[in-house]
């Protein structure tokens, strides 16, 4: 499964649990609320001013190198 900006968190995390420490370190820490679940990654990065495009492009690395 590739991991684009419309991919929630909430799927990116069922699938790959080994994405929440990425995640963490950008400053996204509450990975369990229940309104991060439903959320698309392009949709949290843009609320903590990150690049989504390069959030993608960075866990799909680290997908990609396990």
């Amino acid at each position: 499964m590739a991991i684009s900006g419309n991919t929630t968190i909430g799927e990116l995390l069922q699938n790959y649990p080994d994405a929440a420490p990425i995640l963490m370190e950008i400053g996204m820490h509450c990975l369990g609320c229940p309104s991060a679940q439903g959320e698309s990654i392009a949709e949290a990065a843009m609320v903590h001013g990150i690049d989504a495009t390069l959030l993608v492009e960075k866990i799909n690395a680290a997908i990609a190198a396990q």
